[in-house]
């Protein structure tokens, strides 16, 4: 997504919005190069494009620097948009 974004901006069209963004998910997913995509929950990959979506906007209102790829394993996190339930008295937490 954020190739894409990147090629966007050089030939100096406007920044695409998430919804588009969205869309291409289930295709990337369907793709036999991105074919990985598909074990991961769909809710931390929207919440991604949403961070990209994020920064592409705080660079356009100049609150932060041009969004750039960033190095696997390094500070990787996730997140779940709904809740999770911590089972404190067996040691486990149950995501949706």
């Amino acid at each position: 997504a954020l190739a894409l974004q990147n090629e966007n901006h050089e030939s100096g069209n406007k920044y695409i919005p998430y919804t588009k963004m969205t869309s291409w998910l289930i295709g990337w997913k369907a793709d036999q190069e991105t074919q990985w995509l598909k074990e991961a929950p769909s809710q931390p990959l929207q919440q991604s494009l949403k961070d990209l979506e994020r920064g592409y906007k705080n660079f356009f209102q100049k609150r932060a620097a041009f969004p750039r790829f960033k190095k696997r394993g390094q500070n990787d996190a996730f997140r779940y948009p709904q809740g999770v339930k911590l089972d404190q008295a067996n040691s486990r937490i149950s995501f949706p």
